[in-house]
């Protein structure tokens, strides 16, 4: 085991003030240097073995030159993948039930939201119009997750739980009980039954405006609303939002919900806003809870120096 007084960096651009806290019960017995700390700016990260990472400091891998791993704060590592000087070693993701079960809840109620029209109600009650709207079940929609990583499959059983219909698509075939599942050469056949398309993928060369007006006209046009349902909490670089706003304009989406976006925070002047079948929200979807987050982190360091693998290791290759 490496000694204790090495260092585990962490270089979160989270709350401050909850980074602060969480760390008072963490990495017990070790030597922590939080950059986010004014008065620990100038610590030596020479012997540093572990960093914990989210938007952090472009000097971060030069200072610290003899990690042994990089921690994601956060599901996603695209952007990890493209910080200055990454190392070769380790990457590992953030896999917790409480970012699992918050993505599958944002899901679930963006999915409900447009099963029961609430932006209709919503837009009748400002205006005073009582005006009761046809009411299909959740059986009578398709919802088709793209994305059948940890957090896909959790949102698809959910779904199934209360009565969709849910079938998934991956690069690569995934089997999930009770549900159609289907794989890269599928793709068109997996978009045509969907009424409710709910992207969940990481950003990579192959996804990146992947969800623009050619995937959209794919989708089912056979569900009670006549034209389907874009809702999205994978990454924002993988849709064309000019062809989402073109698409609710026109009727060509029936509605769609965002949590992120091609650049954060949205533009103020965005339509996405305003549009009355557009929820927005501001990647809020699956927000990292930092206690949770430091455990996982040394819950695998723990593994590490127990001479055991890490788990949830990205594959830079495929990029997730």
């Amino acid at each position: 085991m490496p000694p204790k007084a090495a260092p585990v960096v962490i270089d979160l651009k989270f709350n401050p003030d909850e980074v602060t806290a969480a760390l008072a019960d963490a990495f017990p017995g070790r030597d922590v240097v939080n950059r986010a700390d004014p008065a620990q700016a100038g610590r030596d990260l020479a012997q540093a073995r572990y960093a914990v990472v989210w938007k952090s400091q472009p000097d971060l891998f030069a200072r610290a030159p003899n990690l042994a791993a990089v921690f994601s704060g956060g599901a996603g590592v695209d952007h990890v993948l493209t910080l200055p000087g990454l190392p070769d070693v380790p990457l590992v993701r953030f896999v917790d039930p409480t970012l699992t079960t918050r993505m599958s809840e944002w899901v679930v109620l963006q999915c409900l939201l447009h099963l029961r029209q609430h932006g209709r109600y919503a837009g009748q009650a400002q205006r005073g119009a009582w005006a009761e709207l046809p009411q299909p079940e959740a059986r009578d929609l398709t919802v088709g997750v793209m994305g059948l990583g940890v957090l896909g499959q959790d949102a698809a059983r959910k779904l199934q739980t209360l009565g969709f219909t849910v079938t998934g698509w991956s690069r690569r075939k995934k089997t999930l009980d009770g549900i159609e599942t289907y794989d890269e050469r599928g793709l068109d056949a997996f978009l045509a039954r969907t009424d409710i398309l709910v992207g969940l993928l990481p950003l990579t060369a192959e996804t990146r405006g992947l969800y623009d007006a050619t995937l959209f006209a794919k989708l089912s046009r056979k569900g009670p609303f006549g034209a389907p349902v874009f809702i999205n909490a994978g990454r924002g670089g993988s849709q064309v939002e000019a062809d989402i706003i073109a698409a609710l304009r026109s009727g060509g989406l029936h509605g769609a919900s965002l949590d992120v976006f091609s650049t954060e925070p949205l533009e103020a002047d965005s339509p996405l806003w305003t549009l009355p079948n557009c929820i927005v929200t501001p990647h809020a979807a699956a927000a990292s809870d930092v206690k949770a987050l430091f455990r996982h982190v040394e819950a695998q360091i723990e593994r590490h120096e127990a001479g055991l693998p890490f788990e949830h290791l990205v594959d830079r290759t495929a990029g997730y």
